[in-house]
Order: C-alpha cells, then sequence, then structure tokens
C-alpha cells in the first residue's frame, strides 16, 4: 500500500470510504478490504455505523497500529460538552483508545470555531485523536482558520473527483502541508460512463473508476475514499498501482468541466 506523507505521518492513498455501509453487508465489505490490504477506513457520527466498523476491525488480523482510522463529529456536536461527550462515544463505539484522525464534519456558524479546534486539540494532547482536521471547509474558512486564527490542522476531507474542482485547496495543502483527502473519488458512480475516461481506460486497459481514482492519487497531498460494498469493486479500486497516466492523459483530465457537485447539501457552506 502506497501512502501519502503529510506533516510527517504516513496516510495510505487508497481508503475505505462507509457511508451506508451497515449491518452484515457493511461487515463483510470492511472484512474485504482489510484482506484485499486496505488499511485506512473513514468512518463518521452521522453513518451510525462506527460500531459496526470497530467490530469489522477487531475481528480481522490486522493489528490496530496498521490502521489509519478516521471519523467525523456531528455539526450538531460541536460545542465542547457536546463534543467531548460525542467523541467518548464514538471511540467507545469502535472499541479503540484512539483514532488516528478526527475531523468537524461540516462547518456549523453557530459554533465559534475557535472553541471547537481547542476542544479538539485538548483530545489530542489526551491522546484520543492523532490529528485533527476539518471536512466540507471551503477555501476562505481554512484560510481563516490556519492563517487567521492560527490553528493548525491536518486535513480537510472534501469531494474531489475528475468532475469537479479543487484547485485551490490543493494550493493551500501545499503551501500548508494539509492533507486532501477526496470522497466521492467516483462521484458517487455519476463519472463511470464518461467518454474520456472511458477512452484513456481502453488505452491502459482498465476501467473509468482506476482511471479516475489513478489521477487523484497521482497529485501531491491527495489521498482517496472509494465506497464499495463488493468484492470485484473493492479490489478494482485498489489495484490502481500498476500503471501511470502519461502526461497527455493526466492534463486531458485536468481540463474536463469540473463544476459537477453530487454531494450539497441544504445546510452546506458557500462553496465560493
Amino acid at each position: 500500500m502506497n501512502s501519502k506523507i503529510v506533516q510527517g505521518v504516513r496516510v495510505p492513498e487508497i481508503g475505505l470510504g462507509t457511508f451506508k455501509l451497515i449491518g452484515k453487508t457493511g461487515q463483510e465489505a470492511i472484512r474485504t478490504a482489510l484482506d484485499i490490504g486496505y488499511r485506512h477506513i473513514d468512518t463518521a457520527q452521522v453513518y451510525n455505523n462506527e460500531k459496526m466498523v470497530g467490530e469489522s476491525i477487531k475481528q480481522s488480523y490486522v493489528e490496530r497500529d496498521q490502521m489509519f482510522i478516521t471519523s467525523k463529529i456531528d455539526r450538531l456536536n460541536l460545542e465542547p460538552s457536546k463534543l467531548l461527550t460525542s467523541v467518548e462515544l464514538t471511540l467507545m463505539n469502535l472499541n479503540m483508545e484512539y483514532v488516528d484522525l478526527l475531523l468537524i464534519h461540516w462547518p456549523n456558524p453557530d459554533v465559534d470555531i475557535r472553541i471547537t479546534l481547542e476542544t479538539m486539540f485538548s483530545l489530542k494532547e489526551q491522546g484520543r485523536a492523532l490529528h485533527i482536521g476539518l471536512s466540507n471547509f471551503p477555501m476562505n474558512q481554512c484560510v481563516q482558520i490556519v492563517e487567521d486564527i492560527g490553528m493548525p490542522i491536518f486535513c480537510n476531507q472534501v469531494e474531489y473527483h475528475a468532475m469537479l474542482g479543487q484547485f485551490d485547496l490543493l494550493d493551500f495543502a501545499a503551501d500548508h502541508d494539509v492533507l486532501i483527502t477526496a470522497y466521492s473519488p467516483l462521484a458517487q458512480g455519476e463519472i463511470l460512463n464518461n467518454p474520456l475516461l472511458l477512452e484513456i481506460g481502453n488505452k491502459y486497459q482498465k476501467s473509468a473508476a482506476q482511471i479516475a481514482l489513478r489521477w487523484l492519487i497521482e497529485q501531491e497531498q491527495v489521498v482517496v475514499i472509494p465506497k464499495s460494498a463488493t468484492a470485484k469493486h473493492l479490489q478494482e479500486n485498489f489495484d490502481t498501482y500498476d500503471f501511470e497516466l502519461e502526461d497527455e492523459d493526466f492534463y486531458a483530465i485536468d481540463d474536463l468541466d469540473k463544476s459537477m457537485r453530487v454531494v450539497n447539501p441544504n445546510f452546506a457552506p458557500n462553496w465560493n
């Protein structure tokens, strides 16, 4: 498993997103992923599957220190007392003493971000979360947090795929040595019939999904967490290391229209 090194920390490039993975199907998907070689698992309080994720990992042969586990705090739990209580429940459900990465799932303008991050950093000091970061934060809020408030972060997890650009955040990540975790890296399946990705896939004898994932992980600071419940797709998503995109193909994907956002709830921030 290849890794990206951010702030001196190795993060597996390809992880498993677990949104909507629940019950027996979710357990089988996680166990299969671990058997294939996945070591990066992403979950969240609002997914209501942290206990299942923890049980699946515990039942595997993989040692905890070989794993990179991320969970995300519900935007309604960002006040200090709620945050601390919810994270303790997260750790209890996961049956773990710590998570590798703890993120704010979505911005909440009703809660002072400084107080939220200070509380999260107290958990870091206690060893309950090894690294602290954000999810779904636009560029202007990242700048405010890191440069204006002076709160260092490890990661911003955002929707990022071949049909949605995040180039300003990539520049920010490079300048501040911040990880970009790309969720919905296949646009929840919306890009799998894209003519260009299919054409490039034919050239390399790869699927459109593998081309889309390869384009992402060839970028500095970027890791991906595609979700899948089937062994075939879990293996396919993982098999992206036996080829490299030629420059002309990489830049052709760069030039695709980058305006298709598939995750945009009514509480989302202003992306502009």
